[in-house]
């Protein structure tokens, strides 16, 4: 995209855990016009979430390598990419807070500077549909 993104996190959720085998995972989310896919027939689909397979997001995957491109929102709202997975370099913005950061874990906060939520940043607002 030659767009910058809507949200910019260091994600501590189950799900992305899970999806990425990483303790925490750089997550990028653009409006869903600012990314546009060459190939959306080359796309293999599933849901993002195992425990809620009917929940607004896909994991898209090459059809034919299964490498990982980004997650696709059913409402059309967001298109994320996760940049050390999806093929970005080092140049690619860093992570302006941490998300979904829960204690229960046991896992240490981060004191890294950056502010650390709950959920997604307070004044985050989802972009309408496209």
């Amino acid at each position: 995209s030659d767009h910058n993104p809507v949200d910019n996190h260091t994600c501590h959720c189950s799900v992305c855990k899970a999806v990425t085998g990483q303790p925490t995972t750089h997550v990028a989310f653009f409006r869903y016009a600012d990314v546009e896919v060459d190939n959306m027939a080359g796309l293999k689909r599933q849901p993002f979430n195992v425990k809620n397979p009917d929940g607004p997001l896909e994991l898209c995957t090459c059809a034919e390598c299964g490498a990982p491109i980004m997650l696709d929102d059913k409402m059309h709202r967001i298109r994320a990419i996760v940049p050390n997975l999806m093929g970005f370099d080092e140049g690619f913005p860093a992570a302006t807070y941490h998300a979904f950061y829960n204690p229960a874990t046991g896992v240490p906060k981060p004191h890294d500077g950056r502010p650390v939520y709950e959920g997604l940043r307070p004044d985050f607002a989802w972009p309408d549909p496209s």
